[in-house]
C-alpha cells in the first residue's frame, strides 16, 4: 500500500502503456509538447471537466470529473464520468448520500478517436475501475469509451490479464519515479505520434555517436 505522498497520476499510466520513456519526460522531467492528437483530446474533455456536474434522468445519475484513487496501485486522478445505474442488489452496489437507493456504477472514459489495436486506452480504463472497486470494496465487471471520431459507445470486459498489466504498470511507474532514471529509447512507428517526438529525438538517442546519427540521417 502506497502513502498519500508516494501517489502518482493515473493519466500517466496510458503515457507509460505507449511508451515508458514518454511518461518518464513527462512525469519526472516535466516536459510536454501538443501535437494535433493532443489538442483534439484537450477540446474534448474540456467539455467533460465539470466537478460539480449532476445529471438524473430517471433511473440514471450521470457524474463528471469524480476523484478516485487506489492506495494499493499508487494512483490518483479523475473520471472522466461516472454513470450510476439504479440497482436493487447489494452485490456491486453503491450507495450516493443525495440520491436514496443503491447504485451501479459505470466508469465512461472519452477518447477523440478510435480503438486502438493494443490495449493502450484499456490499461487507463481499468486503473479508473480499480481505484473506484478499491474505494467502494465493490467489484466492477466493465466499464465504457465513448469515441469521438466513432460517436459511439464501446464496452470493455475488465478481464484478470488487464488487471495484472495495470498492476505491473503501476509497480514499474513507482520503481522509475523512484529512481528518477529516464528509460532508453525503443525507436518505434509509435514515434512518429508522439507529441514528445521533438524533444525526446529517438532517432538521435538510438544511436551511440553524433557521427553515427549524422551518417544515418543526413549523408544518405
Amino acid at each position: 500500500m502506497y502513502s498519500d505522498d508516494d501517489m502518482l497520476m493515473l493519466s500517466g499510466i496510458q503515457h507509460f502503456r505507449f511508451c515508458p520513456r514518454q511518461w518518464a519526460l513527462i512525469h519526472i522531467e516535466q516536459q510536454w509538447d501538443d501535437n494535433h492528437l493532443t489538442i483534439e483530446g484537450q477540446i474534448m474533455h474540456k467539455h467533460m471537466d465539470a466537478p460539480f456536474y449532476r445529471q438524473k434522468c430517471g433511473d440514471q445519475i450521470t457524474l463528471r470529473a469524480v476523484n478516485i484513487a487506489s492506495h494499493e496501485l499508487g494512483l490518483y486522478g479523475t473520471s472522466d464520468a461516472i454513470e450510476l445505474f439504479s440497482a436493487s442488489s447489494l452485490e456491486g452496489t453503491i450507495v450516493h448520500p443525495k440520491y436514496p437507493g443503491r447504485w451501479q456504477p459505470v466508469v465512461v472514459e472519452y477518447k477523440h478517436g478510435r480503438p486502438k489495436r493494443d490495449e493502450v486506452d484499456e490499461v487507463q480504463l481499468a486503473a479508473q475501475i480499480m481505484c473506484l472497486e478499491e474505494m467502494y470494496a465493490i467489484h466492477i465487471p466493465y466499464g465504457v469509451f465513448f469515441y469521438g471520431e466513432l460517436r459511439h459507445r464501446v464496452e470493455v470486459d475488465i478481464t484478470g490479464e488487464l488487471r495484472d498489466i495495470v498492476r505491473q504498470c503501476a509497480q514499474d511507474m513507482h520503481e522509475i519515479f523512484s529512481k528518477a532514471v529516464i528509460p532508453k529509447v525503443e525507436y518505434g512507428k509509435h514515434c512518429d505520434k508522439c507529441s514528445l517526438k521533438d524533444i525526446c529525438m529517438p532517432k538521435m538517442m538510438n544511436c551511440t555517436t553524433v557521427n553515427a546519427y549524422l551518417n544515418k540521417n543526413l549523408y544518405q
